[in-house]
């Protein structure tokens, strides 16, 4: 009897050892199995971050991730969707930092971060120019706001310490009339909204009024949330036009800047853009200096699209001895020619747009 009980015992205990190896074998497998499912996801996911998506566009996930998935979410922080799509409704052009929720077929879920770019459809063309008249700019002023309005220059001048508004006659260095501000603002974009001027801070978290004429403050007034920094500035006539630095151009009420109308991210057909500076409204596009670049972009103000980019890399060799302070920074309209200039810079050239 005894010996019957120890065999059983010893037999029971070998089946649970073996069960426990079971066990343990499927545990490795399907460790193994979501770990392949995974790389599966980053290699793809990797390869399509140079390639890139247009909206419209399907996800064709991997069949290893496909065949093993019960469903595929993809969230945006607040915002998830099922479907497979690059939908405008969920994607904004450039880069989309997304999470990909995989429901196994046994209930287990599995999640992965990654980076979608979306690039406009259509290529942007490619601007050119040519020189048609130079004027003398003084090589102190941190230009981060210009404007021209029929033979005065507005300028906006940043560092701490020195950042003010100014105003002077195109082909004159010397101030008409000028407004500096506090130590601890560093004065960024600027712009002409009738008979007034508004100014960004960089990170002062609000702006400025001044009168045009006199360039006396008249007010200040907050940031809305969404935007970090103040960068540039423009006006289309309707709406403050704003930049801060990202991929993103935020349009603002002119009565209270600190609502947010709408906003538009910037991307051209094969390349995203952030760091968007120096701002311009003219003729129903935004043009925008891109910081340490020496390129300005063309903007379509609907859908953020790049339609066009120019190539200033000739001025900029000839102004930028220090490449992280001396940058290209500056776009104004006289006429249909441009005004172009940059910071510490000691001119300010006169384009024809060819």
């Amino acid at each position: 009897m005894e010996k019957k009980s120890l065999f059983l015992e010893k037999f029971l205990l070998m089946k649970i050892r073996v069960l426990l190896a079971i066990f343990a074998f499927s545990v490795v497998i399907s460790c193994n199995k979501d770990k392949d499912i995974l790389n599966t996801l980053n290699e793809y996911n990797t390869e399509m971050e140079s390639k890139g998506y247009h909206f419209g566009d399907v996800l064709n996930l991997p069949k290893e991730v496909t065949e093993n998935a019960e469903s595929i979410a993809i969230s945006f922080g607040d915002k998830e969707t099922s479907t497979l799509i690059v939908d405008p409704e969920f994607f904004t052009l450039g880069d989309n930092a997304v999470t990909f929720n995989i429901k196994k077929k046994n209930g287990e879920i599995l999640t992965q971060d990654a980076t979608i770019y979306v690039f406009a459809k259509n290529p942007e063309a490619k601007l050119t120019y040519k020189i048609v008249k130079e004027y003398p700019h003084d090589p102190k002023n941190f230009v981060q706001g210009f404007q021209l309005e029929g033979n005065t220059v507005y300028e906006s001048d940043g560092q701490h310490g020195e950042s003010r508004i100014l105003k002077y006659t195109l082909g004159e260095t010397t101030p008409i009339a000028s407004t500096s501000q506090p130590e601890d603002v560093f004065s960024e974009g600027s712009t002409i909204v009738g008979d007034k001027i508004y100014q960004l801070t960089w990170q002062n978290k609000k702006g400025f009024i001044y009168d045009k004429n006199s360039l006396k403050l008249l007010a200040e007034f907050p940031y809305p949330n969404v935007m970090g920094e103040g960068w540039g500035l423009t006006y289309d006539g309707k709406n403050l036009i704003a930049s801060d630095g990202t991929k993103n151009i935020y349009f603002l009420e002119v009565s209270d800047p600190s609502k947010m109308v709408r906003y538009i991210s910037v991307a051209g057909n094969t390349e995203a853009y952030d760091q968007l500076n120096e701002l311009e409204y003219h003729k129903g596009f935004i043009y925008a200096n891109v910081w340490q670049k020496p390129i300005i972009l063309k903007i379509n103000p609907q859908n953020g699209e790049v339609v066009g980019k120019f190539d200033f890399t000739d001025l900029a060799k000839l102004n930028t001895k220090d490449p992280t302070n001396d940058v290209l920074n500056g776009i104004a309209f006289k006429g249909e020619h441009m005004l172009v200039t940059g910071k510490l810079w000691p001119k300010i050239y006169e384009v024809s747009i060819q």
